[in-house]
């Protein structure tokens, strides 16, 4: 697997350097220039494109399709208990056992979070939540979070307005891992938000 220079486990080293971005872009299919662009994004996005399922199970991002795969949100009934207790998992410093996620998405979840406990520990130890019954940022929409179907690592230096990979952190290993599952990559995809993956089409 090719780790780069700016996300080593051992010494946490960022901003990227140019050579960061040169192998980034040779492992996607872009121009090794060093330079990252709407080129590099776009080939970012499919090359995690090609990773997911076909078909992704999970629902278009409209309500009325969340609705009807998730349920309401808020619905507490339809979350679970997720086990991390053996994952590393920390939530400001302090040992998380549990995740509280839609039942839908448990799976899928634990066999992301344990790939990511077996390459990328330290991401794990940022861990920023789950369910939550909130708004998008900004918005009047339901976030992702209020069904359970989103979860948020390593916020500290991937916030949101925060530019993906140039200032933001977030292994690109680790988005592969959720796209491997179906879910979405907001640094991928919407290249300001890393911290965040949501189950959605």
């Amino acid at each position: 697997m090719l780790v780069f220079h700016a996300w080593l486990d051992s010494e946490f080293v960022f901003p990227m350097t140019k050579r960061d971005i040169q192998l980034m872009q040779e492992k996607i299919g872009a121009y090794p220039d060093g330079v990252w662009g709407p080129m590099s994004r776009a080939a970012c996005q499919k090359h995690l494109d090609r990773l997911r399922p076909v078909p992704v199970q999970w629902p278009m991002q409209d309500d009325q399709s969340l609705i009807a795969y998730y349920g309401q949100p808020g619905d507490e009934s339809n979350l679970v208990n997720l086990s991390v207790a053996d994952l590393g998992v920390h939530y400001e410093g302090q040992a998380v056992k549990t995740i509280r996620c839609h039942t839908r998405v448990a799976s899928s979840l634990h066999r992301v979070l344990t790939a990511i406990s077996k390459t990328h520990p330290y991401v794990l130890k940022q861990y920023a939540g789950c369910y939550n019954d909130r708004n998008m940022r900004g918005g009047s929409r339901k976030s992702l979070h209020a069904w359970g179907a989103a979860i948020d690592l390593m916020a500290g230096s991937n916030g949101n307005n925060t530019a993906w990979p140039t200032d933001a952190s977030m292994p690109l290993e680790v988005m592969e891992y959720f796209a491997d599952e179906g879910w979405l990559s907001g640094g991928a995809y919407w290249s300001r938000d890393s911290m965040h993956f949501q189950a959605t089409r």
